[in-house]
């Protein structure tokens, strides 16, 4: 893997405010720190749905291939004598999508085209038969002022030329691209290696799914939750279970992640608690960047690389809480995921609406409240919050479609102030 080392002077810098970053500030240093994956291989177009283009896609022909139609009318050269205030043509073809009129149409002539199908020789306009005075099998009547030369013409290329690029290095490839490279005639396509990402949650509290719940015990959520996020970034995950809190066998389980993955990502263990062991065992294993960020829910977040065996990975500790899980993936983890697939990270678009409740804050740290928004008849958004906001309460998650995020140095919100929200819908 290609990594960035940050100079002793970013790292300073970095922990001269209050020893945790801003939001902003763990979001840039970590998209500083990693750099896109180089390996890459050839797969048919059918298997590269959310892949990552590695390579600029050219196209080998122009688009569209040849002049045609864009409707249903008729076709003849546009040149008419604007001294007569109607004209009548001769209809003398038909030409349809994959069935052209190969015959020269004379001067005063034209024939029934229909969309998509190739412009003929010698004819450069098409009128939608909706414009034309009248029409029978051999002739069409309309207005000279009703059309102008070229008009309902698609040019050959218009769309694409030949060896220009269609689709650029780094894109995502989704349904549309999918369908733009197969009506280039490309068949396969070269695109980056999938990302490996391990992840496993920490705890002598969690349990796996089917086993018996003792007192003071929970399911584990966190790990679904993180492989449900990951498997939309279409990364090749794999699923290492839960680590119970003990050194050694987090050591283990660190190791033996580095040696498959290019990033792991833990959930737990990175708060200050006397059972949180993972501080001791990453300062045995390599270094870490930073523990905490200036945010709520998701402060005690850990991220930095590790070592073991000659290979490295990138780590990223989240906290405990569910919901904390999810915002810190996706205002961090996700951003970064998606350079190192190769593609353009996605930073959160904030988007202002009306907040129809007091919220209570105070400044110093950027919050993120799950919240509703929906859309007033006027366009205005308005936005409420889902109801308690406690960092462990996952069913805010579902219940809501945006997060409400409160800048660090805004304090108490009154009902009927301007927020901004990030939309959530096909994001986590």
């Amino acid at each position: 893997m290609q990594k960035q080392n940050a100079t002793s002077h970013d790292r300073d810098a970095l922990f001269s405010v209050k020893n945790h970053l801003s939001v902003e500030q763990a979001r840039t240093h970590i998209l500083n720190k990693v750099s896109p994956l180089t390996q890459s291989e050839v797969l048919p177009l059918h298997l590269c749905i959310g892949r990552t283009l590695a390579r600029d896609i050219l196209s080998p022909m122009d688009v569209p291939p040849h002049d045609n139609s864009a409707m249903d009318g008729y076709a003849f050269l546009g040149d008419c004598d604007p001294l007569h205030e109607q004209i009548q043509l001769r209809v003398i073809g038909t030409a349809t999508a994959g069935h052209p009129f190969t015959d020269h149409v004379p001067i005063g002539c034209a024939i029934q085209i229909m969309t998509g199908a190739v412009m003929p020789h010698n004819c450069d306009t098409v009128i939608p038969q909706e414009l034309c005075l009248s029409i029978s099998d051999t002739s069409i009547t309309l207005l000279t002022r009703s059309t102008k030369p070229g008009s309902n013409r698609r040019l050959r290329g218009e769309d694409l030329q030949q060896g220009k690029v269609a689709l650029q290095k780094g894109q995502r490839i989704g349904p549309a691209e999918l369908g733009l490279i197969a009506s280039l005639g490309i068949d396969q396509v070269t695109v980056n290696q999938r990302l490996k990402v391990a992840c496993f949650s920490t705890g002598d509290e969690l349990r796996d799914l089917g086993q018996h719940l003792d007192l003071g015990c929970v399911y584990d959520s966190n790990r679904y939750t993180l492989l449900g996020m990951l498997q939309r970034l279409d990364c090749d995950v794999l699923d290492m279970g839960l680590v119970p809190d003990d050194p050694s066998e987090l050591e283990s389980s660190l190791r033996r992640a580095c040696l498959l993955a290019d990033v792991i990502i833990t959930s737990g263990g990175v708060s200050v608690g006397g059972a949180d062991f993972t501080k001791q065992v990453l300062a045995k294993l390599g270094n870490i960047d930073f523990w905490s960020i200036n945010m709520r829910p998701g402060k005690p977040m850990a991220f930095g690389e590790i070592q073991s065996d000659g290979q490295s990975a990138f780590l990223f500790g989240l906290p405990g809480n569910p919901v904390a899980v999810m915002v810190t993936f996706y205002f961090f983890v996700k951003q970064a995921l998606q350079r190192m697939m190769g593609q353009n990270p996605q930073t959160p678009i904030l988007i202002p609406a009306i907040c129809r409740q007091n919220i209570q804050k105070r400044p110093g740290r950027t919050e993120f409240q799950r919240g509703i928004v929906q859309q007033r008849n006027d366009g205005i958004l308005e936005v409420d919050v889902t109801g308690m906001q406690g960092s462990g309460i996952l069913r805010s998650m579902s219940e809501a479609n945006c997060l409400i995020v409160i800048s660090e140095d805004k304090g108490p919100i009154d009902a009927g102030s301007t927020v901004q929200i990030v939309l959530l819908d096909g994001l986590v």
